[in-house]
């Protein structure tokens, strides 16, 4: 009898473990289904923080000529899609210059940058000082690119930062810095998209068994992604994971391709049941093509250097470079000005979205003169409008006036910038908040048609206008069929003026 009851002790012991040990029962609560990974939402500081900082730093800046994708075309004599549609036409500039510099590929091949990648003076709190300058809220360093050259202390390669070239833990030590410095800490992967990049051409490294470890097993462009490649993808990200406990993971458009599907799903589970099982909100980026890869609401929708021309219910990100078509340093960097990249944030987060924009330090990790300068300009006016962009959610619309972005890959390398016309709102509690993207000089008043009396959108009295600022009264009449404001006489503000409309209560029918 006591053997029988002692039996039945061990079993409620059991059982109570189950039952009280939180963390195990929260680890088990995604499986790698769609269904179970719909259970997924954005943690609020994601939602709240708008703003945040990429990195693009890499052995890819050794040859000063184009960017991440020198390693791509060096070994290309003819300009080649990822389609393998070759254009013989067309001869690669990047082919010649490589000849020109190096010798050819037969004889410099891309590993060969590596050594050279030294980055004397790289210096990550130094780095996090300007970010948090900047207002950045969230730090997102590339952790691999498509060159497959890892930024941190990988255990999957030896073809890594902490081994080779600088020979520090690169996103280690940013991850320290940033932490300490109260920043969500995030790590990108290109490297599923690598699939596509080494061209494979005889009497070069890359075809040299030696080096396969680094360069991949030699295939054609148009091969599906093998088994190989895409369990590697795994694995190296579940390290970075295990040994970093990213808040965010960012993934290039490789990582959407069809042969990732069972991937995606085992992946995600993984990466949401570590997260919930140290109470962590983690987000992860992907990037929709022809079709969706992962169902609206399981992870975040990431826009490249693109953004919407609506307002998504669900939250979104777009990246983007402040160098246009370039992502990484190279003497013929320009910087675009801080008042485009400052409206560029306010229409994204009119829209539920937030801006990850990008930096790009030279080969010494040095950030050139003319970034800082942006990063602190932009900083100076969150100091002045943040409480416009920091944790708002969407108005009942987003803006009014003519311009609207075009909905499609690189479409802001399109934009024209915005008229006096243009405004954007954004909500927080009873306060609504509008934007003059542009300034005209002489103007007399403006119209914020969202907030007539009888538009049916704000519910409740205006109580109070101001310019965040700016110190002096405004006069301003509320009329059916908008908010009219006298503007001061002269410019109040460097870049865009924020109006603060307080209401006597928070606007109904916002989601």
């Amino acid at each position: 009898m006591m053997r029988k009851l002692h039996i039945l002790k061990a079993i409620v012991l059991v059982g109570l473990l189950f039952v009280q040990n939180p963390a195990q029962a929260q680890a088990r609560k995604y499986k790698p289904t769609w269904e179970s990974l719909l259970q997924y939402k954005t943690p609020e500081w994601f939602h709240d923080a708008k703003f945040g900082i990429f990195i693009h730093w890499g052995p890819y800046v050794v040859p000063d000529y184009l960017g991440p994708f020198y390693g791509y075309h060096m070994y290309r004599e003819n300009i080649v899609d990822i389609k393998g549609n070759p254009n013989p036409d067309r001869k690669n500039d990047v082919f010649q210059h490589h000849i020109e510099a190096y010798g050819g590929t037969e004889k410099f091949g891309y590993k060969d940058f590596i050594p050279q990648f030294t980055g004397g003076n790289f210096d990550a709190r130094q780095w996090m000082a300007l970010f948090e300058e900047a207002g950045a809220r969230y730090v997102v360093p590339v952790a691999e690119h498509c060159d497959g050259f890892a930024m941190y202390a990988s255990t999957k390669t030896k073809w890594n930062a902490a081994n080779m070239g600088p020979k520090k833990d690169i996103v280690g030590a940013l991850f320290e810095a940033g932490r300490k410095a109260g920043m969500k800490m995030g790590m990108s992967s290109h490297y599923a998209y690598g699939w596509y990049w080494w061209g494979y051409r005889q009497g070069t490294d890359t075809t040299d068994p030696r080096y396969e470890d680094f360069y991949g097993k030699p295939h054609k462009i148009t091969d599906p992604h093998s088994a190989e490649h895409v369990d590697n993808v795994y694995d190296r990200t579940m390290d970075m994971i295990k040994l970093y406990q990213p808040d965010l993971l960012w993934f290039d458009l490789g990582f959407s391709n069809p042969e990732y599907e069972e991937m995606r799903k085992k992946l995600l589970a993984n990466y949401y049941n570590q997260a919930a099982k140290s109470k962590q909100g983690v987000v992860l980026n992907y990037k929709n093509i022809s079709y969706k890869p992962i169902p609206d609401g399981a992870a975040v929708l990431d826009i490249e250097s693109g953004k919407l021309d609506r307002i998504r219910e669900l939250p979104w990100q777009t990246d983007m470079s402040p160098g246009g078509w370039m992502w990484s340093y190279t003497s013929k960097w320009t910087t675009k000005p801080a008042k485009g990249l400052i409206n560029d944030l306010i229409d994204i987060v009119s829209k539920n979205g937030n801006l990850l924009l990008n930096v790009a330090p030279d080969v010494h990790g040095n950030i050139s003169a003319d970034q800082q300068a942006n990063l602190r300009e932009i900083g100076q006016w969150l100091k002045v409008n943040g409480e416009a962009i920091y944790g708002t959610r969407p108005f009942a619309v987003f803006g009014q006036g003519p311009t609207n972005a075009h909905m499609v890959l690189h479409g802001n390398l399109k934009d024209t910038g915005f008229t006096a016309e243009d405004f954007r709102y954004t909500q927080k509690g009873p306060t609504v908040y509008a934007f003059m993207l542009q300034w005209e000089q002489g103007r007399g008043t403006i119209k914020l048609k969202a907030l007539g009396s009888d538009q049916h959108i704000i519910n409740d009295k205006i109580k109070a206008v101001t310019i965040l600022g700016y110190g002096q009264p405004l006069t301003w009449t509320q009329e059916k069929d908008g908010l009219v404001i006298q503007l001061p006489a002269e410019h109040p503000a460097k870049n865009a003026i924020t109006f603060k409309v307080e209401l006597e209560e928070a606007p109904a029918g916002i989601f």
